[in-house]
């Protein structure tokens, strides 16, 4: 994610850190899994699932005591009405023996779920739909749950970047927004710890174009609606999916035995700024592979949206889309093409288990601006890094990256400051263990969620050394660190 704005510094400014901000974690990722760790324990017997991830910035975000492997998500939004009714197929296995399961789902009404094809009885209480089936459900064994809705889809009130959710357009609407935005449009286990696959099928007027993440499937027409598919089958957290409907100009093409799909609005003329950098998407990604490895994700794309209220761009799994105002300059629109389509990498791929380590999506994103930068005759990564050092405002270094509050998850400091960690990290260790260390991460990762404390042990790892002091000082300390010093 990137905003148009220094990372909304006048939002988070005005918000009051809340809930708890634990030292550095060294759990090993083995020890923990979606749903299990996150159920409040019971002497025997089924039990329900709790009503919350348990991250330790959102505690409400996410549900406990089962693992989703898929959604199948059908809506139809009608523009007239802003209304949208839904089917969604969600395809999961059980952690532990549940009486009930909670999914989240905001300011839609549910008309009927099942479980296993049969009636299940549920209660809807603000953004908590807890499901009781007809039998308990048993640990270890899938099962379905089919959930029908509908009605006239809200963005979150909370919503960090003040636009989150699902949004009125002038010719359609816009579902995206981070840290949450899925619970809008359909049910869901929100929280990326709990990745799963996804298809989408949108069905709006005829004349609509419907976009989503992944390979692009049949467009049918019937009665004066279209529906459009879309799936993908790398695990995604809930997110990174996002729906724009409307008037849009769509390009196709493949590369790589990948799809491309990029699009822009329909009213903007040809050869516009954000068409011409949506055609550099693969340029970009082929130049990020040989620096972070295969490109990891099901295609290729990126949509340009007219909507002013959408001050930011998000990486949107395999189709980032990006607010109007990044396209007033070459060098802002190539800035924000590079840092999303590296969190496919960064965040989608190899993406969070709980909130606090956002760090490790957006410091390593924002470093692929440097090395594309320099990759295409500018500034070297470390010119940029000294400028950053010299010139980054106070705040920057007393807003430690590495737990920056749930209130400045989106601070400049895990931005810039955690690129400057990303090159500390590689003036110390020196240039050949550090883009080791980057394939290695992404390839030992890919699919999976990590924490900081994976990424130390690994630098760790391919570099033999100890660098608890680098990454206390860069991620963890509320003074500027020293410069840092080849080989220290």
């Amino acid at each position: 994610m990137r905003n148009q704005v220094p990372v909304a510094a006048a939002l988070v400014a005005a918000m009051a850190l809340v809930g708890c901000t634990p030292e550095r974690d060294s759990a090993p990722q083995a020890a923990r899994g979606a749903g299990v760790w996150s159920v409040v324990p019971q002497p025997t017997g089924p039990r329900p699932g709790s009503p919350g991830a348990g991250d330790p910035y959102f505690p409400s975000y996410g549900n406990g005591g089962y693992d989703v492997t898929d959604y199948a998500v059908k809506v139809r939004f009608n523009p007239a009405t802003d209304a949208v009714t839904g089917t969604t197929t969600v395809t999961a296995k059980a952690a532990v023996d549940l009486s009930r399961f909670n999914l989240d789902l905001h300011a839609l009404t549910v008309a009927s779920v099942t479980v296993d094809g049969v009636a299940a009885t549920h209660t809807h209480v603000q953004d908590e739909l807890a499901i009781s089936p007809a039998t308990p459900l048993v640990a270890g064994k899938q099962f379905v749950a089919v959930i029908n809705y509908g009605g006239q889809p809200r963005r979150k009130p909370n919503a960090m970047l003040g636009a989150g959710g699902f949004l009125n357009t002038a010719d359609g609407a816009i579902a995206l927004g981070q840290p949450e935005s899925a619970t809008t449009w359909f049910p869901v286990n929100d929280h990326p710890s709990d990745k799963a696959r996804y298809s989408l099928e949108i069905t709006v007027p005829a004349g609509l174009t419907a976009l989503s993440n992944g390979k692009p499937g049949p467009t049918t027409t019937t009665a004066g609606w279209t529906t459009w598919k879309w799936s993908e089958s790398t695990p995604m957290a809930s997110y990174l999916t996002m729906a724009v409907i409307g008037n849009y100009r769509v390009k196709r093409s493949v590369h790589k035995g990948r799809p491309v799909v990029t699009a822009v609005p329909a009213s903007a003329p040809a050869g516009s700024l954000g068409e011409l950098t949506m055609a550099k998407t693969t340029a970009v990604a082929d130049y990020l592979e040989t620096v972070f490895g295969p490109y990891p994700v099901d295609a290729y794309g990126g949509v340009v949206v007219d909507a002013r209220q959408i001050g930011y761009a998000l990486e949107t799994q395999s189709r980032p889309v990006y607010g109007p105002g990044f396209f007033t300059d070459e060098k802002s629109a190539d800035a924000v093409l590079t840092h999303e389509l590296a969190h496919q990498w960064f965040g989608n791929s190899v993406a969070l288990d709980r909130w606090q380590d956002i760090w490790l999506n957006e410091g390593f994103a924002s470093y692929a601006e440097w090395l594309w930068t320099q990759q295409q005759g500018g500034q070297s990564a470390q010119e940029q890094f000294d400028v950053a050092y010299r010139t980054s405002p106070a705040s920057i270094w007393r807003v430690p990256p590495g737990r920056p509050g749930p209130a400045r998850i989106f601070d400049g400091s895990v931005y810039r400051r955690g690129a400057m960690t990303v090159h500390a990290l590689r003036v110390t260790i020196g240039d050949e263990a550090f883009f080791r260390l980057l394939k290695e991460w992404t390839a030992t990762h890919r699919d999976g969620n990590v924490r900081t404390a994976d990424f130390v042990a690994l630098a760790e790892k391919v570099s033999g050394r100890q660098l608890d002091q680098l990454f206390d000082a860069w991620l963890y300390g509320v003074t500027r660190p020293p410069l840092p010093t080849a080989g220290a």
